[in-house]
C-alpha cells in the first residue's frame, strides 16, 4: 500500500477503483463528496460531468458515485472508459453552507482499492472547499495526486470554478406559467444543475418526482437524531430515548403491513415488499442513523408508504432528538423533513408520506403525532389491526 502525501503523487492502472474518502462526522454541519471530469483547461465540458448527490452516474457509468452517507463516500471510477478529452478527474469535499470550517474535521482520508492512501492534516483549516485530489494523465497513462487545496465558499464556488453552470436556488412553489408564444420562440438554454437540497416544512409540504421508464432505482430513506442525555447520572433513573424508523405500506393489490424493528418485521428489498429496514440503532450514537430502502424498480409495486418514527424507550421529548429525515434518490437532491414541532407527551409520528400517483413519486410532509401505531392507523386510513410487540 502506497501512502501519499499533500503533493505527492503515483502511477495507477487504467482500471476500475473504488474510492472510499472517509472523514470525522461533523455534528453541526454535513459534508458533501464529488467528482469532476476536467478538460485540458481544468474545466468540465458542461454540467454533465459533475458527479454529486445530484447526479450520481457520468459516462454510461464509467464514474459513479455508488456510497453517500455521514463519514463515508464510495465511488466507482473505471479509467479505462473515461473519455480521450478527459484530463483531468477532481475529487473534492465540501461543508454544506459552510456551517464549520475544515479545521474541526479530525480526520479525513482517502483510499484507492487496495493500491493507495492519502490522510489530510486539516489542522488549522478555515477553508469549506476542498480539491482532496486528482487522477490526471501523463504521457498516456493516468496517475493520481494528492492535492489537500482549497478555498473558502462551499460547493456552488467550487463549481463555478470547475465551469458548471449552477442554478440559483428557488421555492418548491409552481413556477410562473409563460405564454405558449414565448416559449415557442425562445432559444433552448441548457438546464443548469441543482445543488440544492430540497426542506419540506409547512410553507412547502410536498413534491413530485417524476415516472422513469427504468425506475426510480433505490430510493434510502435516513432517520438521524440525538439521544437525550438531560436529567440523567449514574444513579438516574432516567432512559435514554431510542428513536425508530418504520413504515406502513400498501401495495397495488391491497396488500398491507408494517416494515419495522418492533416485531423483528425488517421486510425484503429484492421480493415483495420491495422495502427493507437495515439495522436498529438504540442509542442515537451510529454516524450513519437508520435505514429504510425502497426498491424503485418496483414502484409500480406500490401505491403507498408512510414513513413513521416512534420512540420505543424513554420519556417522548421530540426536541430534544434533533430528528431529521432524509430520503435519498439517485439524480435528485436529498430531501429532509425535520421533526421540529412539539409533540407532547406522544410517542408516534407520522413523518412523510410517499405516493405512487401515476407512476411518479408524490413526497408529502406530514409531521403529525399519535399516541402509538393505532390511532396512526386510523388517522391516516390504513385500516390495520394491532396487538403489542417487542424488540
Amino acid at each position: 500500500m502506497i501512502n501519499l502525501v499533500p503533493g505527492g503523487n503515483t502511477g495507477v492502472a487504467s482500471a476500475i477503483h473504488q474510492v472510499e474518502i472517509t472523514y470525522a462526522k461533523l455534528a453541526s454541519a454535513d459534508m458533501d463528496v464529488s467528482a469532476f471530469l476536467l478538460g485540458a483547461e481544468g474545466k468540465v465540458r458542461g454540467d454533465g460531468d459533475m458527479c454529486f448527490f445530484g447526479q450520481v452516474s457520468l459516462l454510461g457509468g464509467a464514474v459513479q458515485l455508488t456510497e453517500a452517507t455521514p463519514g463515508r463516500t464510495v465511488f466507482s471510477i473505471n479509467l479505462a472508459n473515461i473519455d480521450p478529452v478527459i484530463e483531468r478527474i477532481a475529487l473534492t469535499a465540501t461543508i454544506y453552507e459552510n456551517k464549520a470550517a475544515f479545521a474541526q474535521v479530525s480526520t479525513l482520508n482517502i483510499k484507492i482499492a487496495d493500491v493507495l492512501e492519502a490522510s489530510i492534516n486539516t489542522t488549522g483549516m478555515q477553508e469549506t472547499a476542498l480539491i482532496l485530489g486528482e487522477f490526471y494523465r501523463r504521457q498516456g497513462s493516468w496517475k493520481f495526486r494528492c492535492v489537500a487545496q482549497g478555498f473558502a465558499g462551499g460547493l456552488e464556488p467550487l463549481a463555478k470554478h470547475f465551469g458548471v453552470e449552477v442554478a440559483a436556488a428557488e421555492p418548491l412553489a409552481a413556477p410562473p406559467k409563460v405564454e405558449t408564444a414565448k416559449v415557442e420562440t425562445a432559444k433552448a438554454e441548457a438546464p443548469k444543475i441543482s445543488l440544492s437540497k430540497i426542506t419540506l416544512d409547512k410553507k412547502n409540504s410536498s413534491i413530485s418526482l417524476e415516472k422513469r421508464a427504468e425506475g426510480f432505482g433505490e430510493i434510502k430513506v435516513n432517520l438521524k437524531w440525538t439521544k437525550n442525555t438531560k436529567g440523567g447520572g449514574f444513579f438516574s433513573r432516567k432512559k435514554e430515548t431510542d428513536l425508530d424508523v418504520g413504515c406502513l405500506f400498501e401495495m397495488q393489490d391491497g396488500e398491507k403491513s408494517a416494515v419495522q424493528a418492533l416485531g423483528n418485521r425488517f421486510g425484503s428489498f429484492n421480493t415483495d415488499p420491495y422495502i427493507h429496514l437495515m439495522g436498529d440503532d438504540r442509542t442515537g450514537e451510529s454516524d450513519d442513523g437508520e435505514w429504510l430502502r425502497i426498491n424503485g424498480k418496483h414502484w409500480d409495486k406500490i401505491k403507498r408508504v408512510l414513513i413513521y418514527a416512534f420512540i420505543y424507550e424513554g420519556a417522548p421529548n421530540w426536541a430534544a432528538t434533533d430528528g431529521v429525515i432524509t430520503i435519498y434518490m439517485p439524480n435528485q437532491p436529498p430531501i429532509e423533513v425535520r421533526l421540529n414541532e412539539e409533540g407532547g407527551r406522544y410517542s408516534m409520528c407520522a413523518i412523510a408520506l410517499l405516493e405512487n400517483v401515476k407512476g411518479d413519486v408524490k413526497i408529502n410532509r406530514l409531521v403529525n403525532f399519535y399516541d402509538g401505531h393505532e390511532p396512526m392507523d386510523k388517522a391516516n386510513n390504513w385500516g390495520m389491526r394491532w396487538k403489542s410487540g417487542s424488540k
